[in-house]
């Protein structure tokens, strides 16, 4: 039987499943997302592969989890971007630049290779509610600046942040896009 290396049975399993996540995600950094399987985490973690069936039913569930690993991190960097923020604009402006710089610097190359998986129908709801967790910080900011569909604005700061996003991946400057952003959406917001 495997030595535990935490102190109860509980910490050892979250454990050993961030060190299977952590296993696909450089996997999937290094070869892409074809090349996860079950096999190669196995290898990677040091582990046998029943060892990866008793956290993960299959690969596409490990991709899944992984997904949502990626996104609750992403949450994570955007919700302590506007922690210090005492009023909607700089909210929104926080928020922003949070995500395009997460862009900018390419964090985001592991949510973008995982994009083009296709993920079980079981974890389905989990990713939902995560990409929601993306855009919580902006619904009380949205509220205050006196926007009335909520679901319209955050759809339009996804659009504009979507929009910007690949005006970085194709080399534009990315402070200069930061910028222009955060004027459009906090200009557009007001309008609505």
């Amino acid at each position: 039987m495997p030595r535990i290396k935490t102190q109860t049975l509980a910490q050892h399993r979250d454990w050993r499943r961030n060190q299977l996540i952590e296993a696909a995600a450089s996997i999937a950094m290094e070869s892409g997302t074809e090349a996860i399987s079950v096999a190669a985490v196995a290898a990677r973690a040091g582990l046998s592969r029943t060892s990866v069936y008793e956290y993960f039913e299959s690969r596409s569930e490990l991709v899944a989890d992984l997904v949502i690993d990626e996104l609750e991190g992403f949450a994570g960097v955007l919700n302590s971007a506007v922690e210090e923020c005492t009023d909607a604009q700089c909210v929104i402006s926080c928020w922003m630049t949070a995500a395009l710089s997460y862009i900018a610097d390419g964090r985001h190359l592991l949510a973008k290779t995982l994009n083009a998986t296709s993920l079980p129908q079981s974890r389905g709801h989990l990713i939902a509610m995560a990409h929601r967790k993306l855009m919580s910080a902006l619904v009380k900011a949205v509220n205050e600046i006196g926007v009335t569909d909520v679901d319209r604005a955050l759809a339009f700061i996804q659009a504009i942040t979507d929009a910007s996003t690949k005006r970085i991946e194709s080399g534009n400057d990315a402070q200069t896009e930061i910028s222009s952003a955060i004027a459009f959406c906090i200009y557009g917001l007001k309008v609505i």
